[in-house]
This record gives C-alpha cells, sequence and structure tokens, in this order.
C-alpha cells in the first residue's frame, strides 16, 4: 500500500475514535448544527435508519473484527456526513455546480477513502471492500440538482449504485456460506442497509433530491484542511457538465461581440452606415459597359440535371464511456475489433449507427442497446436488466452469459446466439422479420440446434375473445 494512502487510512481511524469519543462529526469540517434540526421529521427519520439498519452492519462487523470493522466504520461515517449535510441543506440556500462539489467534499472525502481501500487486491477481504465502496455511491443522490445534472432521480439512483454492489455482496455470500455465518450477516445487512433502507428514507423524504432553503444562508466551502501528506480534496460525487464551468458561458453578455441582426441595428445606429462601402465610377455603370448590349439573344437551355440523393450525414466515430453510465460506440465502419472490457454492473451500452463491425463486451452490464445498425456482430457475456435490438438489420448477437430478457423491435434479419445460462431468457419481437434462434446442442460435440421464431400469427375470435397461434406451414 502507498505511504500517503496508509497516513490518509491512518488519519480516517483517529477521526472516527475522535467521533466516538465526541459523539459528533464537526472534526471533519462540517458546520455544527444546533438542536433545533431534531425534531424535524426526515432527521428523525434519518436516526431511525441508522438505528434500524446501520447497526445491524456494525454489529456484524464488529463480530468480524480486522479490516472488515475498519471498513464498515468509514462506511457508517459516511452515512453520518451526509446525516450532517441534510441538516445544513435545511438552512442553506442552494448553490451553483461549484459550490455544490464544495458542499460535498466532507462526504466525496470519506467515500474516496473506502475506494482507495478497495483498489487493494491482495487483501483476502478484497470482496468486502468493493461492496462497501460501489455502496457508498448511492449516497451521491444527495448531488441530483434536476434531469439536467447527468443523474438518475435520486430513488433510481440508490437502486443503481447498490446493482453494482450485490455484484460483490453476493461473492461474499457464496465464499463464506459453509464457512463464517458472521460474514453471511454483514453481507445481508448491508443490503437491508440500501434496500429497503437508505432507498425507503429517500423516497419518504426527498424523490425530488435535496430542499434547500431559498431564503438561507450562502454556502461556505468546509473549514477544515486537507492533511499535509494527502493530495488536495478529490471532485464532488455528482461532477456537473463541463459547459457549466466554461469561461465562455461566464462572461456577461455585454463584453461578448454581438452577432447576427443585433450587430446590423448597432452599426446603423452608430451613424456609420456607409464605412467600408466602395464608389461606383462612370465606367462601372451598365449604360457605359461596352460587354453589354440591349439585344436579347436566344440561348439554348440544357436541361438541369437532378441532383444526387443526399448521403445521410454519418457523425465521428466514438467508443467512449459518458459521465460514468453509458458506455456510447456510435458510427463504427468496418471496424472489426471493438472491445469494452473495463465496465461494471451499473452502466449500459449503447451502439448507434454501427456498419459491418464487431463489437465484444467483456464484462457484466446493466443494459445493452443496438440502435440503427446493419451488418452488425456484438458478443457479451451478462447483462443485468435486458439485451435489445431496434431499426436493425442483419444483426448477429451471441450471449456467453445470463440475459433474463432479450427485445428485438422493428428488425430484418437477427441471428441470437443463448448459452446454455440463458436459455430461460424471455425473448419480445414486435415489427421484426428473419430472427432465428440458435442454442448449444445436446453436448459440446453437437452443432448449433436453430430456431425460427414466427412471424405470421393467426387471430380466431372464440368464446367471446380474439385466439392467436402462429402460422404452421406443412410441406408436400
Amino acid at each position: 500500500m502507498e505511504p500517503k494512502l496508509v497516513e490518509r487510512l491512518e488519519a480516517a481511524v483517529a477521526r472516527l475514535e475522535a467521533l466516538a469519543a465526541g459523539g459528533g462529526v464537526s472534526s471533519r469540517g462540517l458546520p455544527d448544527i444546533g438542536s433545533d434540526m431534531s425534531s424535524d421529521p426526515s432527521i428523525v427519520a434519518f436516526n431511525d435508519l441508522m438505528d434500524q439498519y446501520a447497526a445491524k452492519v456494525s454489529d456484524a462487523a464488529e463480530k468480524i473484527g480486522g479490516q472488515v470493522l475498519d471498513v464498515t466504520k468509514l462506511l457508517l461515517e459516511a452515512f453520518s456526513v451526509q446525516k450532517q449535510l441534510l441538516m445544513e441543506i435545511k438552512h442553506t440556500q442552494k448553490p451553483d455546480m461549484a459550490g455544490l462539489a464544495k458542499f460535498l467534499e466532507p462526504l466525496n472525502e470519506v467515500i474516496m477513502i473506502v475506494t482507495a481501500k478497495a483498489e487493494q487486491r491482495g487483501s483476502e477481504f478484497f470482496n468486502h471492500f468493493k461492496s462497501a465502496a460501489e455502496s457508498l455511491s448511492a449516497l451521491a443522490w444527495i448531488a441530483y440538482t434536476g434531469k439536467d445534472c447527468g443523474m438518475s432521480m435520486p430513488i433510481a439512483h440508490v437502486e443503481e449504485s447498490w446493482q453494482a454492489a450485490e455484484f460483490y455482496t453476493n461473492k461474499v455470500l457464496v465464499e463464506y456460506k459453509t464457512k463464517d455465518p458472521n460474514h453471511v450477516e454483514w453481507a445481508k445487512a448491508l443490503k437491508e442497509l440500501y434496500l429497503p433502507g437508505l432507498r425507503d428514507y429517500v423516497k419518504s423524504h426527498y424523490p425530488l433530491g435535496p430542499v434547500w432553503n431559498a431564503s438561507g444562508k450562502v454556502s461556505a466551502a468546509p473549514s477544515k484542511a486537507p492533511p499535509p501528506s494527502a493530495p488536495g480534496p478529490p471532485a464532488a460525487p455528482c461532477p456537473p457538465p463541463a459547459s457549466h464551468f466554461s469561461s465562455e458561458s461566464s462572461k456577461p453578455s455585454s463584453s461578448q461581440p454581438k452577432q447576427g441582426m443585433s450587430a446590423i441595428f448597432q452599426e446603423i445606429n452608430s451613424g456609420n452606415v456607409t464605412t467600408g462601402l466602395r464608389k461606383v465610377t462612370d465606367d462601372m455603370k451598365s449604360k457605359n459597359r461596352t460587354d453589354r448590349s440591349g439585344v436579347v439573344t436566344t440561348i439554348e437551355k440544357k436541361p438541369r440535371s437532378s441532383p444526387a440523393t443526399t448521403a445521410p450525414k454519418v457523425g465521428p466515430p466514438k467508443l467512449e464511456l459518458q459521465m460514468g453510465r453509458k458506455w456510447a460506440v456510435e458510427n463504427q465502419i468496418g471496424i472489426k475489433n471493438l472491445v469494452i472490457d473495463d465496465c461494471d454492473a451499473k452502466q449500459s451500452v449503447y451502439v448507434f449507427g454501427c456498419k459491418d463491425s464487431v463489437l465484444q463486451i467483456q464484462g457484466k452490464v446493466n443494459n445493452i442497446t443496438l440502435d440503427k445498425c446493419s451488418k452488425m456482430g456484438v458478443v457479451f457475456k451478462d447483462v443485468v436488466a435486458a439485451f435489445e435490438i431496434v431499426n436493425c438489420n442483419v444483426i448477429e448477437a451471441q450471449c456467453q452469459g445470463i440475459a433474463p430478457t432479450i427485445s428485438v423491435d422493428n428488425t430484418s434479419g437477427a441471428q441470437l446466439y443463448l448459452s446454455k445460462d440463458s436459455l430461460e431468457a424471455s425473448i419480445t419481437t414486435a415489427k421484426s422479420i428473419d430472427i432465428n434462434v440458435l442454442v448449444p446442442g445436446a453436448d459440446s460435440n453437437s452443432d448449433w440446434v436453430e430456431h425460427p421464431l414466427p412471424q405470421q400469427y393467426i387471430h380466431v375470435y372464440k368464446n367471446g375473445q380474439f385466439e392467436t397461434s402462429p402460422v404452421s406451414h406443412s410441406g408436400a
């Protein structure tokens, strides 16, 4: 472990000991809110959340001890910091994006310490560390400022964050199922802390995000300074789009040059209307030009050729992770080696406008969508929600793991290769033709077995309702 990380973790443990002794979190640089907030319904509910769910996680960690107890204390400290921030929000005006980043620094620092601890792959408790680190991203719901902030709604954000953490808690459950029931108890208690604990709390009190005080004080940066050995404080959990911080948008409109009709009217009003105009001399007048005559001649008119069909505009090719949530694969043409390998279960993959290309997704993701692609091949492992094909032509897709739902809409030609683990997938088709599903044979040496999905149906009115069945063709 790096020396700086060790010092930061030791500092965090020291603060926790001070917290246990003093009963508050003012050592983290947060303002000390008076007792007038203790009766606020949302704060009372948060205390109930800690008593009912956080206490179970703490008790299970005490039984395990060691590094699991240390990371659990950090996790619960993050919840305590969030409580203090919620109390402060009730006395504070809504800040701008830069002010929000400063306001959330105390919470983000704890989350970053846990995240750094989770990077220690050599530890036997790696899955515990990752469970805690991934789950703490759920606390970033407090940074939700509206539909344009790049985040899901608070309730959905909590649920999505837990999906990523559950991947690692499931590993804890499998590993310690027959070895140590205390670890199983810890993993189950951690899940209950978020689902239903935190989710129901947010649903009841902050479904649309934190409620700021319009008549409150202006948010100020926390008064603490980072430890000498540590780098500067990291960014807030919900970084705003870069456009919000662009220097151009921050300039007053009066300092920027006017454009369009505004510029024209400004020049007219200035009185310098004729400035820059060329003087017309006698030889430039039409009556004095020798290259023109008053005789009208007949010129054979050439037929106009119809312009060629304008090709649709194709944007630049992309393969990038946007906002830490969505992989965008766009306008890739003739590329056979597209690979996404650094992905997790809370991210989605959106493939748009690709042609004659092959994409491999080497990891578990939440959702995969193919839109307006042709002659495209996709190989993926596991999806949490669904694999979707929309408005496509000639698609080949192979699932090597699990896909609970597969949807094909308005598509002509699709070959779906299912693994043995994905044979129970629910396949939905609409306005699509030539859809074939191939499944493994009886043994490893057998060929794939192809099953064409019906695209024609018979609807018969019987017993007061229509009965629908696929059309079956009988050969001679």
